[in-house]
């Protein structure tokens, strides 16, 4: 058993497929290969896994992602469809779209690399960093004033602590990375309080959604304490982003489009930041000079 190795618990029938982020004697750290999970398992209960794609589990979860993406694709369309009934004029001009600028940091430098590919691929405007969950309060500080977002995700690794009771459920202490999570969003609420302005999007797998809602949240998880989906807290942003800033965000639309559901992600109203621009810039060829000038 090596880093970087796929592998599954046996204790827990395999339900779930890891990554080995590193071995400690008879103790492996794993991280979830598609939810942001961060566990440790004794060695002898794992087994590798040489083709993750094989697995009943690996295949479910993909089926259910390409939906969600096909889904997402084709609101985009109709969206920008509709947009451009509603903004063009008689006139041969034509409108451009503004999608909200996301600011990504993520405790994975591979749900990182999978998560700035969905954004690419939806075209929204984001910059995303992999960072530890210790670090991104202090990282925000200094990143808000440059990047200037108009919604931040801040996710990574999270998950209860196994020695904890269901009384301790409302214990912040009870958590791997809540608090790193609340800390970054205080940051945040520090820079700007208004929630409609900056769109926060916080947590990870089993996060304490309470929390992270009453530091100023937006959206959070995980309101059930269940593992979710590495790609959920992108859908909510990318559905952030293209919702018009005169409409608040569909809360059953953003929350049912992500692969792990009402249990997963939650909530507030918060209305969009997609912004329409008349007309679209166009390359100008030639320009005639100002008379009035020497």
């Amino acid at each position: 058993m090596v880093t970087g190795d796929f592998v599954v618990r046996r204790s827990y029938g395999g339900d779930v497929l890891f990554r080995v982020e590193a071995v400690l004697g008879q103790t492996a750290i794993l991280k979830g290969a598609d939810y942001r999970l961060l566990a440790d398992a004794p060695v002898e209960d794992l087994t590798k896994v040489s083709n993750p794609e094989e697995l009943s589990v690996t295949q479910s979860l993909r089926s259910k992602v390409k939906a969600s993406n096909q889904r997402m694709s084709a609101e985009l369309m109709d969206h920008s469809f509709l947009n451009e009934l509603e903004y063009r004029p008689e006139e041969t001009h034509s409108y451009f779209d503004l999608p909200g600028k996301v600011l990504h940091l993520d405790g994975d430098a591979n749900y990182m690399r999978k998560s700035m590919q969905l954004y690419n691929q939806m075209k929204v405007p984001a910059q995303g960093l992999h960072v530890t969950e210790t670090q991104m309060a202090d990282l925000l500080y200094h990143l808000l004033p440059q990047v200037k977002p108009d919604i931040v995700v801040i996710t990574g690794h999270d998950g209860l602590l196994k020695t904890r009771e269901r009384s301790e459920l409302y214990s912040i202490s009870s958590y791997k990375n809540s608090q790193n999570f609340v800390n970054a969003v205080h940051i945040v609420r520090e820079y700007d309080k208004n929630r409609d302005n900056l769109v926060v999007v916080a947590g990870a797998c089993q996060s304490y959604y309470e929390a992270l809602l009453q530091a100023g949240a937006n959206f959070a998880s995980s309101p059930g304490r269940i593992l979710i989906h590495a790609l959920d807290p992108v859908y909510v942003a990318i559905k952030a982003s293209y919702t018009s800033i005169r409409e608040c965000v569909n809360l059953p639309d953003i929350i049912h489009g992500t692969i792990s559901g009402i249990d997963g992600v939650g909530g507030i109203e918060t209305m969009g930041r997609y912004r329409v621009g008349l007309p679209k810039p166009i390359e100008i060829k030639k320009v005639n000079p100002n008379p009035y000038y020497a």
